[in-house]
């Protein structure tokens, strides 16, 4: 009997200490992957923003600045969006393989480009590797997306919230829902899982853009929203 109580008491600690290290690696894996993201946006804004500098001093004045191709995995824009905070911004990065949501939010390859007609398309993590996305539930219409490149400045103004299965990838066609839809507006949509922690079902927050301003014109005056 000693030894059925001796086993039983040790298999529950066993139990105990397992739970407790997958706990604990849990734990580690979610602060190493924001502390990773954090240097990979670090590098990423120091190139964005020596890129767009260069790119600005070469371009003649009164002649559109021209944009260099997208590389898979580099960053591409600058993105701020005044509801979720004066501090949030995060560099979107061209790619969403794992490697590149990594390193904060990606732009689907094939979508519109800032600013261009269709659907610029973004996705990011709500949970782990700095959680860009975080907060994305409290984005609501009327609010500002607001879109940097060498180029100027793309202000999108939201204009739809829903939550939708992850079988609907049709939420970053150039019109979203429908397929053979003739492209008339310039779109963002802005992706991420629902709920925080799980991914049973997507968050979608689609915008259209309301106003463009080159980079001589400089940024456009943003107001706290209500």
């Amino acid at each position: 009997m000693r030894t059925v109580r001796a086993m039983a008491r040790g298999g529950a600690e066993l139990l105990v200490t397992g739970g407790v290290l997958v706990l604990l690696f849990a734990v580690y894996l979610v602060v190493w992957s924001d502390v990773r993201t954090a240097a990979a946006q670090s590098d990423l804004q120091a190139d964005f923003d020596e890129q767009t500098e260069a790119v600005s001093a070469q371009a003649e004045p009164g002649e559109p600045v021209k944009v260099e191709p997208f590389v898979p995995g580099e960053g591409i824009a600058e993105m701020t969006i005044p509801r979720l905070g004066k501090d949030w911004q995060w560099i979107v990065v061209e790619g969403v393989d794992v490697e590149d949501i990594a390193k904060g939010p990606g732009h689907f390859p094939g979508t519109a480009a800032p600013g261009e007609l269709g659907n610029f398309a973004v996705a990011g993590h709500r949970a782990t590797n700095g959680e860009p996305f975080a907060h994305l539930d409290e984005v609501v219409p009327g609010d500002h997306i607001v879109v940097r490149t060498a180029a100027g400045w793309y202000v999108y103004t939201v204009t739809l919230t829903q939550i939708v299965p992850p079988t609907r990838i049709d939420v970053v066609d150039p019109v979203p829902g429908q397929p053979n839809g003739v492209v008339s507006q310039a779109l963002i949509t802005l992706v991420t899982c629902n709920p925080r922690w799980g991914s049973s079902e997507r968050l979608i927050v689609t915008g259209i853009l309301t106003e463009s301003r080159s980079a001589a014109q400089g940024p456009p005056v943003e107001e706290a929203p209500i």
